[in-house]
């Protein structure tokens, strides 16, 4: 058992997630000069930016089990191979085709990278740093999605949508090398299964039979589908009801998406000086709630409805700490880890897939973006409701 932990070697896992997650957040930026130059429709437009929801939504929890067969390693190196092989082919598109080709390839790198990193992390941390170690990891989505928004007013002027395919391309290639620099951290590759070797089915059927993982992925839809709501409304509210411009727009939802990394950081550290997921979820749920209100209900000042919702982002942090964290504590074997994982980001990204278009039918419906608070309200009233519920478990 390691007794030390390789912060290093952490961290290098930690960015392999940043790195393809800045393929989630530069296609919305990018999208204007994609349409001109492709003549995408709005079919393909849509399938462009949600390519790599789709594929997590259908395929995170086989992933997470074959991410167990093959082993962490292998199918980390395999992920971020296969993202650089679509960022490159879209680097060369000439087509819609192989345009969307080309995003499918990167889909399906993050998803083997995300089921598979965590237990890499895990490897290389001791016991009582695993916690804090996961919750840093949790972050990697809005860290990734947030800097390359950072870094898009900075790129495109110069390097047009290219400029960002080189960027993403560039983070590919140095995570990978830095997970090959600290690859003695990590858990030694399992060689081929015996064929006395328990199944891998069946290793993920014990890691899925118990309530408690259930739980905690049905606790990550719930925040998703208010961040996401919130995701959606903030920069369509700041343009279409504010008038502001793009760039202020783009700083703002920056601001917004970034104030979620340092919440996760806390929920880690919180969860590592003995504090229970199920009250950090159920705690941070109340929060959002309230903060959902405030800021969907037309009553009160700008300023304070932006900054309910940073409050809201920073708070809810928690509850991907709190989740993707529990895998190492869960999993009664490293081969359950990505089988874990694949099941907190299948329904994890489940929010995202049907949240807006819910939320964009109920407003089209009504006309006000106050009826939102019907679908986050709920949302935060489950996550309180499954916080309490884990409790329970928290105190086995």
């Amino acid at each position: 058992m390691r007794t030390s932990t390789d912060w290093r070697a952490v961290l290098a896992a930690a960015a392999c997630g940043v790195a393809v997650a800045f393929n989630v957040g530069k296609v919305p930026i990018a999208m204007t000069e994609l349409r001109a130059e492709f003549g995408l429709s709005l079919v393909a437009a849509g399938w462009m930016s949600s390519m790599i929801n789709t594929l997590a939504v259908c395929t995170g929890l086989a992933f997470g089990i074959l991410g167990d067969r093959f082993g962490a390693l292998r199918t980390c190196y395999a992920g971020l191979g296969t993202s650089m092989l679509g960022v490159a082919l879209g680097l060369v598109a000439a087509s819609e085709g192989s345009l969307l080709l080309s995003r499918f390839l990167e889909g399906t790198g993050l998803v083997a990278v995300a089921v598979s990193a965590p237990a890499l992390l895990t490897s290389a941390a001791a016991p009582t740093d695993q916690r804090f170690a996961l919750g840093i990891w949790s972050s990697y989505l809005p860290a990734g999605v947030g800097l390359i928004m950072l870094l898009a007013p900075l790129i495109l002027p110069f390097g047009g949508w290219r400029g960002l395919w080189l960027v993403s391309l560039m983070a590919l290639a140095m995570s990978a090398l830095a997970v090959r620099r600290s690859e003695a951290s990590y858990a030694p590759r399992p060689a081929a299964t015996p064929a006395t070797e328990v199944s891998p089915w069946r290793v993920a059927r014990a890691a899925l039979a118990r309530p408690a993982p259930w739980l905690l992925a049905f606790a990550m839809l719930s925040w998703t589908l208010q961040h996401y709501a919130l995701i959606i409304w903030l920069p369509t509210f700041l343009t279409e009801q504010r008038g502001l411009g793009m760039l202020a727009t783009s700083l703002l939802s920056c601001v917004m998406v970034l104030a979620n990394v340092p919440g996760n950081l806390i929920g880690g550290s919180l969860l590592q000086r003995g504090w229970q997921r199920g009250k950090l979820i159920a705690g941070a749920s109340l929060v959002t709630g309230l903060c959902g209100a405030g800021i969907f209900l037309d009553g009160l000042p700008d300023t304070l409805r932006y900054a309910l919702c940073v409050l809201l982002s920073f708070t809810g942090g928690l509850i991907p700490a709190s989740v993707l964290s529990a895998s190492a504590h869960l999993a009664t074997t490293p081969r359950q880890i990505g089988t874990l994982q694949g099941l907190f980001m299948q329904m994890g990204n489940v929010g995202p897939f049907v949240g807006p278009p819910l939320i964009a039918a109920i407003v089209a419906a009504s006309g006000l973006w106050r009826d939102a608070l019907w679908v986050t309200g709920s949302a935060a009233a489950g996550g309180i409701l499954l916080g309490l519920a884990l409790r329970r478990f928290d105190r086995h």
